[in-house]
């Protein structure tokens, strides 16, 4: 068993975008809190929203927080 968190939100590239990978998938990427939670819903997670992806402890944010989306 793995300690990494199952989501990884990478550094903002140079347009704000950040990677978003589940389970090792990447899939897509993300301009805010929101997009992440459409990704994880997508994923299989209906019941998130915004304040699960900021809150929970399976999220890794690399590069900043949930309130970092500049370069």
């Amino acid at each position: 068993m793995t300690s990494a968190p199952p989501v990884i939100v990478y550094p903002p590239d140079e347009e704000g975008g950040r990677r978003v990978r589940v389970d090792g998938e990447v899939l897509g990427r993300a301009y805010g809190v929101q997009d992440v939670a459409r990704f994880l819903q997508e994923a299989g997670l209906q019941d998130w929203d915004e304040l699960d992806v900021v809150r929970s402890t399976l999220v890794e944010w690399r590069g900043g927080g949930p309130d970092v989306w500049d370069h």
